[in-house]
């Protein structure tokens, strides 16, 4: 599996295991977790994805289960979590209204709390969830530096940030922003033509992309001459047309880094397997054409 650097001394699996889902699992269990992990590890998917509102802020606590029970695990993965989102569940069930939090108290109290939930002594990769309308940013951005400086974040950066919201932010802070987590996929290409994706390009950011097979609707019967061209792509390689959808975003040259969520463990087991996928500047955009339903000017 290859690796992306993203600072110094962090760098991640290509391929991201995405734990947003994990709570839906009927077996949330550490033993069944644990699996989890371990057919990730077994292909070279180092890297998790989390944040704490996932599952109604459990989700970072059913990981927390796996590391206490098999502590082991935790030298050889990368954590990535979120903060900034309060929502009137869980721990924030108190909260009259759906909202953004970019304070270094929240920053600062929700680090502490996935911290405590994961059973570690440090995230290695710490994103602010979303754009804050009220962010101030040289509040966010110190906060973000004195948790790297203390060791309890080893990276930071952001998701769903525009260009402009991505400058902001760096403008306040000493440390450089790792990535910017976004929607990308064949039926999300907004991306790559929007400048969102230039704008990393052109910084040499990686990006991490969520939802990359677009939710399930990218195998919908709207898109079934798409899924078509995939099904007959990965049948090439001896995979699925799942694995041909992350190829395509594999082949851009800007490295990005696909983050896939499954709760199956035969799934898990098949993620790298886009990987093995060969594909050349026409097939890209034969599939970017159809995605589109148009072909370039």
């Amino acid at each position: 599996m290859d690796r992306i650097s993203l600072s110094p001394d962090l760098s991640l699996s290509r391929l991201v295991y995405g734990m947003w889902r994990i709570g839906d699992d009927a077996d949330t269990s550490p033993v069944h977790v644990q699996a989890k992990i371990e057919r990730c590890l077994e292909q070279g998917i180092t890297t998790i994805d989390q944040a704490d509102i996932y599952g109604g802020y459990t989700a970072e606590a059913i990981l927390g289960g796996a590391l206490r029970a098999a502590p082991h695990l935790r030298e050889r993965i990368e954590i990535v979590t979120k903060c900034g989102i309060v929502a009137p569940a869980g721990r924030h069930a108190s909260a009259r209204v759906k909202h953004y939090d970019t304070t270094r108290t929240h920053i600062t109290a929700s680090v502490e709390a996935s911290l405590r939930d994961i059973a570690t002594d440090r995230v290695d990769l710490l994103l602010i969830h979303r754009p804050d309308p009220l962010i101030d940013p040289e509040e966010t951005g110190s906060a973000l530096d004195a948790l790297v400086a203390s060791g309890k974040v080893r990276a930071v950066g952001v998701s769903n940030f525009r260009p402009f919201d991505f400058s902001l932010l760096q403008s306040a802070m000493q440390t450089r922003l790792a990535t910017n987590q976004i929607e990308m996929s064949l039926v999300a290409t907004e991306a790559f033509t929007n400048g969102d994706l230039a704008f990393l390009q052109e910084r040499r950011i990686p990006p991490m992309a969520w939802s990359p097979l677009g939710g399930g609707a990218l195998f919908s019967a709207s898109n079934g001459e798409l899924t078509a061209a995939l099904e007959k792509l990965g049948a090439t390689f001896g995979t699925d047309a799942g694995a041909a959808a992350i190829a395509w975003l594999l082949r851009h040259p800007a490295r990005i880094l696909p983050v896939l969520g499954t709760n199956t463990l035969e799934r898990i087991s098949r993620i790298s397997e886009a990987a093995r996928i060969e594909m050349d500047r026409q097939t890209w955009f034969e599939l970017y054409t159809l995605a589109t339903g148009q072909e370039v000017a």
